[in-house]
This record gives C-alpha cells, structure tokens and sequence, in this order.
C-alpha cells in the first residue's frame, strides 16, 4: 500500500511513528496518516495502541500485532518477507519516539539489511522535550534510557555515565524515584545542578532545579506521582592531575567506598574526580599500600 507523504510513496517500507508522550494532540497530521493507510501496525502495547487509533478514528481490527522485547527475536523474519510481499508496516511504542528506549531496534536492523526502507516520522520524544525544557547545557548530552533495578547493576551503570562530563538525561522509575536519585547523587556528586521533569506534555507537567542532594531529599523523591526524567548538567573534575597526589587519590577513594560503592564504581569515581584514568589511580593507590 502507498502512503501519502512528503517522501517517494514507499510499499515494501517500514515507517517508524512518533506517538504522543502525553497530550494526544501532540500527533502530527503525517502520522495520523500514516497510521491510517499501513497495512500493519506494531506495538508494543495493543491496547494503548488501540486507544490511541479510537482517539483517531482509524480502524484497528486486523492491523495490529504486538511486537515487544520478548517476541522481537521471533517476529522479524515474518516481518521482513511482510516487507517483501509489497506490505507496509508502522513502528509505534507506547509513547514518544520508538526503538530509543523501547523495541524495534533489531527489526530496523534487519530491515536496512534486507534491502528494505525505513522511513521516519519524527514527532514527541520525552528524550528531547526534557533536554530542550530543562535549563541545563544541551550540547553537547548523553541520553540513557532507564536504570537497572538490582541495585549493583545500577550503580555500575550510573557510574559508567559519570565518566562523561556533559550533561545526560536519564529516565527514572517512579516507584524507585528516591532510591535512583540518591544513587546518582553519591555517585555523580550531590553539588551537580539538575532538573527533574515529570509528567512532560501533561497535565500536571511540572519540574524541580536543584542540586541532586536536594532532588534526592525533596518532595518529588518522597511522593512521587507520574512518570520521571532527570536532566543532569555537566560535572566538573574537581582536582586538576598534576595536583592528584596519592594522599588525595587515597581520600577520594575512600569516600567513594564510604558511599557504598563497589572498587570498580570507587575506582572510576576518583579517576573522573581527579582528571585521571583508572589504571593511574590503582598505581597511586598501590603506592600508598591502599586496600582495594
């Protein structure tokens, strides 16, 4: 089937669909008819999928399959020969912009490498509309995707992110609001300046700027209500390396531990800290016979 678009009219293609994040008006009149003449829709969520074309007005029997982190694996062959028989498929998630944080990535993949196009159709993303809101430095940004839930695993990942030092924009859990917070404020360093977004493009929007030792023991943290996204601005090294003695390697590393951190998650703290790499804060810590 063709779609009526600004690009070359394309059967055989896979459109990948921004969808609302919050306001439902926020869909741009492309994608409404995108969405309206595809022969197949995936998503991950059927039913917030059908709510979103009863809202439209565009059928749904017969038109959507579900395609989720589960089932991805398995459903991308069938998808790619749909491609080949002249079908056309959308790609939505349950909001914002798809394959970023959400499924599809490896249908994209095999898509491209089937020969097959892949039209985008831009729209809301909570990534950017976070970045763009925020007051923090924009470029240049790292965005993440949600935080592990296993506390170790979180904290390795958290520390992976401190070791750039731009600003990042990283997706936080309500129901674990106050615990994620607190992690990367001891982690990334609790006089970071941050703001914390909830509820972008909603009714009840609203956003805190504060550092993230305040963030961690503010009201959001304590009764959180909504959906979370934390832009955080860009860290300093607090120690200039020449100045990086093994006493003050020693003193950082031991604060680090001191804040529950792990030798690997102590080690790339103290290094980003201090202007270092991580091999020359073991060697300095080796020279005061520290015990890792």
């Amino acid at each position: 089937m063709a779609i009526s678009s600004n690009a070359d009219q394309a059967p055989g293609a896979l459109w990948v669909v921004a969808t609302p994040i919050g306001t439902l008006d926020d869909l741009s009149p492309r994608a409404c008819r995108v969405l309206g003449e595809v022969d197949l829709i995936l998503a991950e969520d059927t039913r917030r999928a059908r709510t979103l074309l009863s809202h439209l007005g565009l059928p749904a029997r017969g038109r959507l399959r579900s395609l989720h982190e589960h089932n991805e694996r398995c459903q991308v062959e069938p998808l790619v020969e749909a491609l080949q028989s002249g079908r056309s498929l959308a790609l939505i998630s349950d909001a914002g912009m798809p394959v970023l944080s959400d499924p599809g990535y490896l249908l994209v993949r095999e898509v491209r490498r089937a020969g097959h196009r892949v039209c985008s159709v831009p729209g809301a993303s909570s990534f950017t509309a976070a970045l763009a809101a925020a007051g923090q430095p924009p470029l240049p940004a790292t965005l993440s995707g949600f935080l592990p839930v296993r506390p170790g695993p979180r904290r390795r990942r958290i520390a992976e992110l401190a070791a750039f030092p731009w600003t990042l924009v990283v997706l936080l859990s309500p129901h674990r609001l106050a615990r994620e917070l607190a992690d990367i404020a001891a982690i990334m360093g609790g006089d970071r300046e941050a703001t914390l977004l909830a509820e972008i493009s909603k009714m009840h929007e609203r956003a805190v700027v504060a550092t993230l030792d305040e963030l961690a023991a503010g009201e959001e943290a304590a009764n959180p209500r909504g959906e979370y996204i934390v832009v955080i601005g860009p860290g300093e090294i607090e120690v200039e390396a020449l100045e990086a003695t093994p006493e003050k390697v020693q003193s950082e590393y031991r604060e680090a531990v001191s804040d529950g951190l792990n030798r690997p998650e102590a080690l790339r703290r103290t290094a980003r800290r201090l202007g270092l790499r991580r091999r020359q804060v073991f060697d300095l810590l080796a020279d005061k016979k520290s015990e890792l």
